[in-house]
């Protein structure tokens, strides 16, 4: 007998790092792409900076999403912040700069717009980023309708997470599904596994399913995938093309 699922409050289609390819990822103006394009969720990455701030920002340097060089983990947020984020992508978003978790917690709340947070620590500092990620999270989404779903690769981050604010719902991020993806969505008290979408089959749907869990897939960019990824059951896609796999299209 199936295990009944938890409740999914979120959208099925998610905008990834908040705009996708049409504007920088992870930035303030990809946020308002996101929304244009009809996007109600988005995912995006937080990190500490070197003072502890929770800052936006995929990669442990910053050498590919800004004019900076170097790691991001030996930068104070006022030099984070004095970076240009955006001109990397185009000339038209030049300027835009790297937001604090805090700034998007507001947009995304004043806006309606649910959150996937993904906790992406520099190295080495994967429990006390889970922690930190989780108690403002917790904070500043006190009031909001629907709380953000937490994720990570890192497990470390995760249960450190899980730890901090219980309450919270997560997921499982993986790169490969491991044989024993059950277990380990038990350890984290996880809601949903997010796995590569070049890895779902409907076996696979129906497997996650029937333990109980919700499934999510990454990174979805063709269209035609993302209708078969749907109709098998995927709880959620997550894709970089929102001028074609739009929630209006």
């Amino acid at each position: 007998m199936d295990t009944p699922l938890p409740t999914w409050p979120y959208p099925r289609l998610i905008a990834h790092r908040g705009g996708g390819r049409l504007a920088p990822e992870n930035t303030m103006a990809g946020m308002r792409a996101g929304a244009e394009h009809g996007f109600r969720m988005f995912e995006y990455d937080v990190k500490l900076s070197k003072d502890d701030v929770l800052i936006l920002l995929h990669d442990d340097d910053v050498d590919r999403t800004t004019d900076g060089k170097g790691p991001a983990r030996n930068m104070t947020y006022a030099e984070l912040a004095r970076l240009d984020a955006g001109a990397w992508h185009s000339p038209a978003y030049a300027g835009a700069r790297i937001p604090t978790l805090e700034e998007v917690a507001r947009y995304t709340i004043e806006q309606g717009i649910a959150s996937n947070v993904e906790i992406k620590p520099c190295p080495g500092r994967e429990t006390e980023t889970g922690t930190a990620v989780a108690l403002a999270v917790r904070e500043l989404w006190r009031d909001a309708p629907v709380a953000p779903l937490l994720s990570s690769f890192s497990e470390e981050a995760l249960a450190a997470a899980h730890v901090a604010a219980p309450q919270l719902p997560r997921a499982l991020l993986v790169e490969k599904i491991p044989m024993d993806w059950r277990d380990r969505l038990v350890q984290h008290d996880c809601i949903a596994l997010n796995v590569n979408q070049k890895d779902v089959t409907p076996e696979l749907v129906k497997a996650v399913h029937g333990a109980g869990y919700r499934l999510s897939a990454w990174t979805v960019n063709d269209p035609a995938r993302a209708r078969d990824l749907l109709d098998w059951g995927v709880d959620a896609i997550f894709t970089d093309e929102l001028a074609t796999i739009r929630p209006d299209a």
